[in-house]
């Protein structure tokens, strides 16, 4: 039996994607405003997988930072190694260069990669001069994508701090006092940032963004979707297939749209294609006895709630 990729259907290697005229717009007017695009919506509704999508279509480099609750703004710039400094002053009684001791952030590589790669003067080790860039194969393009996953995890601090290198394309490293510019022919990069909501971003931050909410799924993009990911593999998209496809699309909209589930946390995407994959490595179809516990272990995930 042919199989889905063994990386699984949330590989983010911006293969597949639909992308929609309202999202392809909204693109263009962070581009057009030279301003992030604040991307929200269900987890699970595509909003991490956009950036590298559009990065691998426009043959771009690819940069991205999962944010989490320790996350400084700082990080995205660059991170400075005071433990490895320190080592080194207590070992040597010369004078050290701080620089030597700074790493490029992904908003640094994207905003002036051959500062990034000299760090602003100490050359780096040649074969690894873009060690952040996913897509090392478009290493020879300026231009660039970043994302910048779930910022609401960190401290409002954050968000808050990222207005003026966001907003002025440069920054100060506060160590060394070397201020980072944009550089002059390297495109303004398209800076993707999501949210999950889960706390409130600053006033300031969201004025800074051109914000948009990705849409729940619908069966027709679910099937869609289930198109690309089964031709991807070299499945038949066959009228067994196609079947299978509508019958789930149907079904999560139906979990979706069942208020006694009384649960925030909606299934989206991500599961449709979990439930797709389950169905057709295990042959289960609507009706038989295998499908309420697969529906509830990968669309309703609550086996008190079978059909």
């Amino acid at each position: 039996m042919s199989r889905f990729a063994p990386h699984g259907p949330d590989s983010r290697d911006g293969r597949i994607y639909v992308l929609s005229q309202e999202l392809q717009l909204a693109i263009d007017v962070a581009l057009a405003t030279d301003r992030p695009l604040l991307l929200s919506g269900d987890p699970g509704s595509g909003k991490s997988s956009l950036a590298p999508f559009y990065a691998r279509e426009k043959h771009l480099r690819y940069y991205e930072h999962v944010v989490t609750s320790r996350t400084q703004a700082t990080d995205l710039l660059w991170t400075f190694d005071s433990v490895r400094r320190l080592g080194d002053a207590q070992a040597h009684h010369g004078r050290l260069n701080d620089g030597a001791y700074v790493d490029p952030g992904v908003l640094w590589w994207a905003l002036a990669p051959e500062s990034a790669r000299t760090r602003g003067g100490l050359l780096r080790d040649v074969h690894h001069h873009d060690p952040l860039n996913r897509f090392q194969h478009e290493h020879g393009t300026r231009g660039s994508v970043v994302l910048i996953d779930e910022i609401d995890k960190a401290d409002p601090d954050v968000p808050n701090s990222l207005l003026v290198p966001l907003g002025s394309q440069e920054f100060t490293i506060a160590e060394t006092g070397t201020t980072v510019r944009r550089e002059p022919d390297v495109p303004a990069p398209l800076i993707v940032i999501t949210t999950n909501g889960e706390r409130q971003l600053p006033q300031a931050f969201l004025r800074r963004c051109v914000t948009y909410t990705l849409p729940g799924p619908t069966p027709e993009n679910l099937v869609r979707i289930a198109q690309m990911h089964l031709e991807h593999e070299g499945v038949p998209f066959d009228n067994e297939m196609v079947d299978l496809a509508v019958a789930l699309a149907d079904e999560l909209v139906h979990v979706r749209e069942n208020e006694q589930l009384g649960r925030e946390r909606l299934p989206s995407t991500a599961e449709y294609l979990d439930a797709l994959r389950a169905c057709r490595e295990l042959n289960v179809r609507p009706g038989y006895p295998q499908w309420p516990l697969v529906r509830s272990l990968t669309l309703a995930k609550s086996p008190q709630q079978e059909r």
